[in-house]
């Protein structure tokens, strides 16, 4: 159902078809604080994922040209210009003339995850321990995605929201690839465990290579912060840890980096 203001206001905010004043910022629903999307791939990727619920969008004509009628037709257009979006937005923003205000994504059950059928590919589980950066994570998303990975696991307290900035990021992955919220990541390592994945905490002082670290089975990959890297705790429930042998110029790689090369790494073996 559409907010209340939006029934009783049915002139466009700004754009073509728009009244003749300056472009003015649509209303914030006073029932629902707005969760923003931004950006033709995660705005499209979101309309055409039916796990989202969606409540408005904001696009301008060209933006709504290239989602396509379509893409379109489940929700009702609200022709504006670029700057009235990005006045809904958090600064900065490179929203590409598309801005959806929808509800985050139901929580995934890492259990459910897993029973997913692969086709006997071998099933890869990235764990991020807290890591907060929205592009990083969303980078890694993206990553994932390319890689097929099973699932990407978090810890809900120390894990970045489900915005508009992840969003954009990951590019569409937020919406394809499984994004575990749990409790506990030492836990959730058990749990892996249990269900036949050898767990290698990656890191830069790694035992092994990664080659030497992953088997031929399902692997659990555990990811830490730049700043702190993973946690004691959550490294005593891995089998295994792994460097990426890297110039001892370079202090360490960007995490959605190293991420990158340890997917490609784990698929080529």
């Amino acid at each position: 159902m559409r907010p209340k203001d939006f029934r009783k206001d049915r002139r466009p905010p700004s754009g073509r078809g728009a009244h003749s004043g300056p472009a003015r910022t649509p209303h914030r629903s006073p029932e629902r604080a707005e969760n923003w999307l931004y950006g033709l791939h995660a705005v499209q990727a979101a309309l055409a994922n039916p796990r989202r619920k969606s409540h408005r969008i904001l696009l301008t004509a060209r933006a709504a040209e290239i989602l396509g009628d379509k893409l379109l037709a489940r929700i009702r257009v609200e022709p504006a210009d670029a700057e009235a979006i990005s006045r809904l937005l958090p600064p900065g923003a490179v929203h590409q003339g598309a801005a959806l205000s929808c509800d985050p994504l139901p929580g995934r059950d890492l259990d459910d995850v897993l029973k997913v059928e692969t086709g006997g590919r071998r099933r890869i589980v990235l764990v991020l321990d807290q890591l907060s950066d929205p592009h990083n994570v969303g980078a890694i998303l993206r990553t994932a995605a390319a890689f097929g990975v099973t699932a990407v696991v978090v810890q809900d307290r120390h894990a970045p929201p489900q915005s508009g900035a992840l969003a954009k990021a990951a590019s569409g992955a937020l919406e394809t690839l499984p994004y575990v919220e749990v409790v506990n990541i030492a836990r959730a390592l058990d749990r892996l465990a249990e269900a036949g994945f050898w767990r290698v905490a990656l890191a830069s002082d790694g035992e092994q290579t990664l080659a030497q670290a992953t088997s031929d089975g399902d692997i659990a990959l555990v990811l830490g912060s730049e700043g702190d890297g993973i946690r004691r705790l959550v490294r005593e429930h891995c089998d295994s840890s792994a460097a990426i042998p890297i110039d001892k110029a370079i202090e360490s790689l960007n995490v959605s980096n190293a991420a990158a090369i340890a997917l490609y790494e784990i698929r080529r073996s």
